[in-house]
């Protein structure tokens, strides 16, 4: 057996330790990693034709795959594009293992044209950051980088690779290193929350993180319906079950007003798996943190814990014979006529297929889907976890990567589709079952919507124009069909339904625009 490269060595330790595939969007510094790939079959190559779309489609794979993917991007400008989907997957808690290529070490202090600091970069990620120094130490540092990656409750790790460490002999494939385990929550912590529950004042518990799953869930809702008090989600979980025969436990909502109002009254505020909320944004005059004045925060777990068994455990104790309220199965019933924010909802909640893959980017278009999709059958929902939109369809590419025997649905908001449309190219090169349906209103809304409430002026031409995605309108049925992927548009119900409907059985990526009026 001839000598081991850097690269190779690399790539190996990689599949030793469970991560099998790469997303990558490689240059130069990386071409003796692409070539490695051919020397190790098990690892999956998946090209991304921009780094936003590499790092999202890895978010999205080890939110359904429960391991991470890795990455592969051309030096620190190949980071910088794709550092928005990387601070999503940062605020996702999502293990990813990002190799970012660069220069020779011999070639760094001529200053080239793509020469760049990327230790900074790597830092921005708040992940773990090594350098590579020789081939001999690239395959313990693969192994390092996977178990950070995985060190609860999940971040990115970053593993740079300069091209004479890729390319030079002497590579060693190391062993997996086990990354740490949850920490258990003490029963004395138990006991004091649960005495909180016992007290009579009005309390809400705000779950996140795994307790989003089923027994998170049920654990969640057990102790609401046996204490009485209020149970909510994360305003935007990395991933919700949801559907028949699971507990519909209401998320907080986006809007300050929201949160405020659903916490009304509340004097103990649990959390478990998350944080207290906090304002998305800063708006004049209106306070930052959610927490009703005077209402106590109590952590029962934080994300490095077991919250899982945190909350069965509570439950136990201070609901013992309380049962899950769960969802019964009930679809609404197809609508018919023009799509309006309204309805649109409701055909999806009709006919989503059991066990699909939810990637939710409609944003304002999709306040009422909750409701719409409560009774449907059992499916999985990933949110927009961090606010960097061009998140949807990378995500639901990843996904499909990691759950070939599922249905993925992107939900994707026009405006914020194009910051990563590319994602239907690799949809269509790897026959993902992805159904993208384009929120199609011609308008950045939430922008429209956020300025009003920051009280800013709109009325003058020049900011109307910044919101607006028309002159020209774009064609995202032409767009997809350049791509690959087949395309309808629909402006009724009733178009909406049969194009889902011939999406969801056939097999590849679709694409529906869906002309959607805005909500305001």
């Amino acid at each position: 057996m001839s000598e081991l490269n850097g690269a190779q060595a690399l790539i190996r330790t990689l599949v030793g330790a469970g991560v099998d595939v790469c997303f990558g969007n490689p240059g130069t510094s990386e071409m003796h990693f692409v070539a490695a790939l051919d020397s190790v079959p098990q690892m999956r190559g998946v090209l991304g034709l921009y780094e936003g779309v590499v790092t999202g489609a890895a978010d999205g794979y080890a939110r359904i795959a429960g391991k991470p993917a890795a990455t592969l991007l051309h030096l620190g400008p190949g980071m910088v594009n794709g550092l928005a989907n990387m601070h999503n997957a940062r605020r996702a808690f999502t293990p990813m293992v990002n190799v970012i290529g660069d220069h020779a070490t011999y070639h760094k202090q001529y200053d080239a044209p793509l020469e760049s600091d990327i230790e900074p970069l790597s830092e921005w990620t708040r992940g773990w950051t090594r350098r590579a120094k020789h081939p001999a130490d690239v395959g313990a540092d693969a192994a390092a980088a996977v178990a950070a990656a995985q060190d609860p409750p999940g971040r990115p790790a970053n593993l740079i690779l300069p091209a004479d460490v890729s390319w030079g002999e002497g590579g060693q494939v190391a062993d997996p290193v086990p990354p740490r385990s949850r920490k258990p929550v003490g029963d004395d912590v138990i006991a004091q929350v649960a005495e909180v529950l016992a007290s009579g004042e009005p309390a809400a518990l705000l779950i996140g993180g795994p307790a989003c799953g089923p027994d998170g869930l049920r654990a969640a809702s057990r102790i609401a319906v046996g204490t009485g008090a209020k149970a909510f989600v994360e305003t935007f979980p990395a991933r919700l079950e949801r559907g028949a025969g699971l507990p519909n436990i209401e998320r907080l909502g986006y809007l300050a007003e929201q949160v405020q109002y659903q916490l009304t009254g509340i004097k103990h505020l649990i959390v478990a798996g998350t944080d207290a909320p906090v304002s998305f944004f800063a708006y004049p005059g209106k306070p930052s943190d959610l927490v009703p004045e005077g209402a106590t925060v109590h952590v029962l777990a934080d994300r490095e814990h077991d919250v899982i068994a945190a909350l069965a455990a509570l439950a136990d104790r201070s609901a013992p014979d309380a049962e899950p309220q769960l969802a019964e199965a009930n679809r609404p019933a197809l609508p018919s006529g023009d799509l309006t924010p309204q309805n649109w909802v409701e055909v999806v909640g009709a006919l989503l297929p059991e066990g699909a893959i939810i990637s939710d980017e409609s944003n304002t278009s999709g306040v009422l889907l909750p409701m719409a999709t409560a009774g449907a059958p059992q499916h999985t929902v990933l949110t927009l976890t961090g606010g960097a939109i061009g998140q949807g369809l990378p995500v639901s590419t990843g996904s499909a990567v990691a759950a070939p025997d599922r249905p993925v649905l992107n939900l994707q908001a026009d405006g914020s589709a194009m910051y990563t449309i590319s994602a239907l190219w690799t949809q269509a090169r790897e026959n993902l079952d992805v159904t993208t349906v384009i929120l199609n209103n011609a308008a950045y809304a939430i922008l429209r919507m956020e300025m009003q409430r920051t009280g800013a002026d709109l009325s003058g031409p020049a900011a109307k124009a910044l919101l607006d995605l028309s002159r020209p309108t774009m064609d995202f049925t032409k767009i997809a069909e350049g791509m690959g992927v087949p395309a309808s548009r629909a402006t009724t119900c009733e178009e909406f339904a049969e194009a889902l409907r011939r999406a969801f059985d056939e097999p590849g990526p679709h694409l529906i625009d869906a002309i959607v009026p805005p909500l305001l």
